[in-house]
C-alpha cells in the first residue's frame, strides 16, 4: 500500500484543560520525533506523521506512550474529484493485496471537521459507490468485513482501514520523575513499564548485593534497562548503582537473621528517598504484590516502609504472578528476567513474614540502619 502518512490518536490527554493538552500534544510529539525520523504536525485532537521510514514508524509508533491508536493513510484534497481517484486506487490495492474480494463484506465511515458541500453521510454513500465502481463486493454497515474510514478535516481528506493499537497511557516525561527498585527479576522491570505508561520518567536503582549475589544479576539489571528504554525514547531512563554487600553483611550480623529480607527492604526504601530527593524525583516504586513472596505480606509492606516519608507506589500490587508474567512477556523483559543469575544467598531459612513495627525498630537500632544506609548512599555511582 503507497501510504503517505500515519494519523496517530491519543485518548485522556483530549480531557485535560487546553493548557495542559497543548503540552501533553508537544511532549508527545517530541517523543515520537525521538523515537524514529519523521515529520509531525497536529491538529484537532490527531497527529500527523509522515516517515522517513514507513515500516519503521509502523513498527515502533506502538512504543510510544500517549498513543491510543494509529493509522497508516493516504491522503488527498477534500473534493469529489480527488476523493473518487485516490479511493479508486486504494480499493485497487486492497484487491491486490488480497484484502478485499467479491466477497468481502464493506462498510464506509465517514468523519468530518469543517465546512463542506456535503455531508458526512452524504460522502459515506458516494465513497461506497466508489468502491462498488471497483469491485462489486456487498455493502453491509452493521456487521461489515472490512471497513474502509474516509477522515475529512478542512480542505484534506485521509483514507485507511486499519487501526492498530497503541500502548496507550501519558506521553512519557509529563507526570515527574520516580526512583525505581529495579532487580533482574520479572516484576520490577514490569513496575517500571506501568510508570512510564503513565508519564513518569524513570531512574532505576539497583542494589548490587555482591558477595551475596553474582555478576550477572548487574548484567542483567543492564540488559532489562536496555529493553525498557525501547519505550523511552525522548525521556531515558537514568541509571543508578548501588554496593549493598556490606549492609547486608552488617544485618545479618547485628539482627535476628530471620529479620534479614525485612532490614533489605527497608534499607532499599530509605536508599531510594535519599536518592529520589537529591534528583528531585517526587516517589518510589517497587514491584510488590501481596503475598507473593516473604517481604510482601501485608505485615511485612507496612514494616518494611516506615520511616520513608515519601510515597512507594507499587503498581503490581494486585497483580498475581500469571499476569505480571503475560506483561513481562509483552513488553520483552520476560525473557532476560528468567536468566539464572544465582539468586542471593543472604536470604534466610526461615524468613520473617510477619513483621511488627516495634521490632524492626528493635533490629534497625541493633544494626544501626541510619549509618549503614548513609555509609551505602555515598558509594552510589551513575552508569550511562
Amino acid at each position: 500500500m503507497n501510504y503517505d502518512l500515519i494519523i496517530a490518536r491519543y485518548g485522556e490527554i483530549g480531557l485535560k484543560s487546553p493548557k495542559i493538552r497543548s503540552r501533553f500534544e508537544r511532549k508527545l510529539v517530541k517523543n515520537i520525533k525521538a523515537t524514529f525520523e519523521c515529520e509531525v504536525d497536529r491538529n484537532q485532537g490527531r497527529i500527523y506523521i509522515r516517515p522517513e521510514d514507513f515500516s519503521e514508524g509502523i513498527e515502533k509508533l506502538n512504543r510510544v506512550f500517549g498513543v491510543v491508536s494509529y493509522s497508516p493513510a493516504v491522503s488527498t484534497n477534500a473534493n469529489y474529484g480527488d476523493i473518487d481517484e485516490t479511493l479508486s486506487a486504494y480499493a485497487q490495492e486492497l484487491i491486490d493485496e488480497n484484502i478485499l474480494d467479491e466477497n468481502t463484506k464493506f462498510a464506509i465511515k465517514c468523519r468530518r471537521v469543517g465546512k463542506h458541500d456535503f455531508t458526512s453521510q452524504e460522502m459515506a454513500a458516494h465513497c461506497g459507490g466508489v468502491v462498488r465502481s471497483v469491485i462489486l463486493a456487498p455493502v453491509d454497515l452493521t456487521n461489515p468485513d472490512l471497513t474502509i474510514f474516509v477522515e475529512i478535516r478542512d480542505d484534506d481528506a485521509y483514507i485507511y482501514h486499519e487501526k492498530i493499537k497503541g500502548p496507550g497511557g501519558l506521553p512519557l516525561g509529563t507526570q515527574g520523575k520516580v526512583v525505581v527498585l529495579l532487580s533482574s527479576g520479572i516484576d520490577s522491570p514490569v513496575a517500571a513499564y506501568l510508570m512510564m505508561k503513565r508519564g513518569c520518567e524513570v531512574v532505576a536503582l539497583h542494589c548490587n548485593n555482591d558477595p551475596f549475589s553474582g555478576p550477572k544479576v548487574t548484567e542483567n539489571f543492564n540488559a532489562l534497562v536496555d529493553q525498557l528504554n525501547i519505550y523511552a525514547k525522548g525521556t531515558p531512563i537514568k541509571k543508578r548503582v548501588i554496593d549493598y554487600g556490606e549492609y547486608l553483611a552488617v544485618a545479618k550480623e547485628k539482627a535476628p537473621e530471620k529479620m534479614t529480607c525485612v532490614l533489605c527492604k527497608s534499607g532499599m526504601y530509605k536508599i531510594a528517598e535519599k536518592l529520589a530527593v537529591k534528583l528531585g524525583a517526587d516517589a518510589i516504586v517497587d514491584g510488590s504484590s501481596v503475598g507473593q513472596v516473604a517481604s510482601q505480606t501485608l505485615s511485612n509492606i507496612l514494616a518494611t516502609r516506615h520511616g520513608v516519608g515519601m510515597p512507594i507506589l507499587s503498581p503490581l500490587i494486585g497483580l498475581d504472578k500469571e499476569e505480571i508474567t503475560a506483561i513481562a512477556k509483552e513488553i520483552g523483559t520476560f525473557e532476560i528476567s528468567k536468566i539464572d543469575d544465582g539468586g542471593c544467598s543472604a536470604v534466610p531459612k526461615y524468613p520473617e513474614t510477619r513483621a511488627d513495627l516495634e521490632r524492626v525498630a528493635k533490629a534497625c537500632e541493633d544494626m544501626n540502619q541510619d549509618a549503614e544506609v548513609q555509609k551505602a548512599f555515598e558509594n552510589i555511582r551513575k552508569i550511562e
